[in-house]
């Protein structure tokens, strides 16, 4: 198992918004061929991106993350699409550095609540909001940003939750994610815009550098 030690901090789940503030906008990344993970990676730090989402959707994923951890050591890669205890297993043992689900469930906030790696819980609605934050757990994914209310709905909630923070993700895109990162409760966006699959496949690496030094 690759150690993860950078990022982890006695007591479970991070409660410092410091370390998804740090990072603006984080490339969340569908990887189809994991030969093609260092080349991402090192692509999206020369760029200045070292915080790499890889979702774990398709066959290749944990085999890329496992490369990014082994090969890029500056990177800070986790494990994205984190379902059931099960996957956050085979993430951690492949190298991951922190975790984003797109919800949350009793078993998989007991089991980030006992380790000691970032945890970003996914959210939409102000009970589950409020669910999290009865935890202890005060960042959350905000997901599907748009088809859930976008920011006109982060706006609205921001009173009311005032101690909530949010990652706002899917839907977002180069043409709002400005708009989210204005608003107080969000520290930070996720989006499939810096990096493409189409692109990643197409070994683009020119294009995706310039996304992300442009978004930057």
């Amino acid at each position: 198992m690759v150690e993860v030690v950078r990022f982890a901090l006695n007591g479970g789940i991070v409660k410092d918004i410091s370390f998804w503030s740090t990072q603006k906008v984080v490339p969340v990344v569908t990887i189809y061929d994991s030969s093609q993970a260092v080349k991402l990676a090192q692509t999206l730090i020369a760029a200045g991106l070292s915080k790499i989402e890889i979702t774990l959707r398709t066959e290749a994923a944990l085999q890329a993350i496992t490369l990014i951890a082994q090969e890029v050591p500056e990177a800070i890669v986790g494990a994205g699409t984190v379902l059931n205890t099960s996957m956050a297993e085979e993430a951690l043992h492949a190298g991951a550095q922190f975790f984003v689900s797109p919800g949350i469930t009793p078993s998989l906030l007991q089991y980030f609540k006992v380790s000691s790696i970032p945890f970003l819980p996914g959210c939409s609605t102000v009970s589950e909001a409020m669910y999290l934050l009865e935890n202890d757990v005060n960042v959350a994914k905000f997901f599907p940003a748009e088809d859930s209310g976008g920011l006109n709905y982060l706006k609205s909630i921001s009173s009311v939750l005032a101690t909530m923070k949010f990652c706002p993700t899917g839907g977002v895109n180069v043409g709002n994610y400005k708009n989210y990162l204005d608003l107080p409760n969000v520290v930070c966006v996720g989006g499939s815009w810096v990096a493409p699959s189409k692109e990643i496949t197409a070994n683009n690496w020119e294009l995706i550098g310039a996304q992300a030094r442009a978004t930057l």
